[in-house]
């Protein structure tokens, strides 16, 4: 029983990892490989837990002229699941948005945020893209508080603009090491990002 039971997670690693080859394969040889990546963004800022990193930095790779254009339309594709989001919390935050909330176990991480966009607001939303809290938190929240929506998508924009296009800056300088990269230094690019988002919060005040 316990030696099935450790060859399990392998086993679900390499099904994630040839799952992730097929994908990448497909996006390869696809002419909508750009739009797949938008659909794919949309997806997960939705609800796919799925990081689109794995499909995306080895297609950023492999198509390095177009690296920009892809961080592009993928930032593109989750703003608009962004505004989606935010108005299933503007119209429908007490039913359809508590359940997800509920469902997936994110009463904590709503709490930890009302309590930062209360307090920053603005930069709340902004901050979310580099601390561990569901982006779809930020999204329904701000819908439920009636947040302007173009400070929203300005805001939105910042946090997931430094995820993707600071991906594609990683696949320039370091090319095919872009992924090994990332998945070494996840925690170090965030704090990097938590740094230089403070000093722009802090640079606001001062203004």
């Amino acid at each position: 029983m316990s030696d099935r039971n450790d060859a399990d997670p392998p086993r679900v690693d390499e099904q994630r990892s040839s799952r992730v080859r097929r994908w990448t394969e497909r996006l390869r040889n696809s002419r909508r490989a750009l739009w797949i990546l938008f659909v794919a963004s949309f997806a997960e800022t939705i609800i796919v837990p799925i990081p689109i990193e794995l499909i995306l930095i080895p297609f950023m790779v492999t198509n390095r002229h177009r690296l920009w254009l892809t961080a592009a339309m993928v930032t593109a594709g989750c703003l608009l699941a962004s505004l989606v989001g935010y108005g299933i919390g503007y119209l429908f935050f007490d039913t359809v948005g508590q359940d997800i909330v509920n469902a997936l176990g994110w009463s904590s991480h709503l709490e930890q945020f009302r309590t930062m966009f209360d307090r920053y607001g603005f930069w709340a939303i902004v901050a979310v893209g580099v601390i561990p809290i569901p982006f779809q938190i930020a999204m329904l929240a701000a819908g439920a508080a009636g947040y302007p929506v173009l400070m929203f998508v300005i805001a939105a924009t910042i946090a997931r603009g430094l995820r993707y296009f600071g991906l594609a800056l990683l696949v320039y300088f370091f090319g095919a090491r872009a992924e090994s990269f990332w998945k070494r230094h996840k925690l170090s690019a965030s704090l990097a990002a938590a740094v230089v988002l403070l000093a722009a919060f802090g640079t606001s005040l001062l203004l």
